[in-house]
């Protein structure tokens, strides 16, 4: 059987610095073009026009629940989900997921929901600099595989909403879409700093543009 790759993310999470992955933040900013809007929108011109629709509403009410500061849970995810899928109701999964066409296994446990929980409530922990709890929840969403389908997606409007909290929007989130592995401990620290990367360009443009 393939080897858990969940495992593998858990015991890699565990192992980083994440306190010094990344740098001290700027203050808040509005970024000139609105990255993840732009990433939703390009779905619309696809030849999957609802997906693209879906995404934009999926966005939509996560920056919503931001702005009430909902905290971020499996049940706040499920609901998102609804809206990425276009599905009445999503459950998180019943069984062990695949990806990578099958090169990537993540077990279910007993324990596997109530650990995901654990790893959404450390996205607020303010003792970890912003840009790599931003990164780790995104890898928790990528390798919990917490639904069926769309995690990737849900991965992305998690470290936005992360971001989101705390005044902050990137200007572009492209180069955040590369194929990441379990295993891979460099490559996770490398994502906490590449997010610290664009949010400081994105403050650094917005405000030269502005002067």
């Amino acid at each position: 059987m393939t080897a858990d790759a969940l495992a593998a993310w858990v015991q890699v999470r565990n192992q980083i610095d994440w306190t010094s992955a990344a740098g001290q933040m700027p203050d808040p900013v509005e970024p000139i073009v609105d990255g993840l809007t732009t990433w939703c929108a390009e779905g619309r011109r696809s030849s999957d026009l609802a997906r693209g629709h879906r995404l934009l509403a999926a966005l939509a009410q996560s920056r919503a629940d931001a702005s009430c500061r909902r905290p971020l849970t499996c049940a706040l995810l499920a609901e998102w989900q609804q809206l990425v899928l276009g599905m009445p109701e999503v459950q998180f999964r019943q069984g062990d997921a695949f990806a990578k066409d099958g090169r990537e296994r993540y077990a279910l446990t007993p324990h596997t929901q109530r650990d995901f929980e654990h790893c959404l409530r450390e996205s607020a922990d303010p003792q970890v600099p912003l840009a790599s709890r931003a990164a780790r929840v995104y890898l928790d969403v990528a390798f919990f595989h917490p639904f069926p389908d769309g995690n990737a997606r849900l991965a992305m409007l998690t470290l936005a909403y992360v971001l989101e909290l705390e005044g902050i929007r990137l200007d572009q989130v492209g180069p955040l879409q590369t194929t990441r592995y379990a295993d891979d401990a460099a490559g996770a620290a490398d994502l906490a700093a590449l997010v610290f990367v664009l949010i400081r360009s994105t403050h650094q443009r917005a405000t030269n543009f502005r002067h």
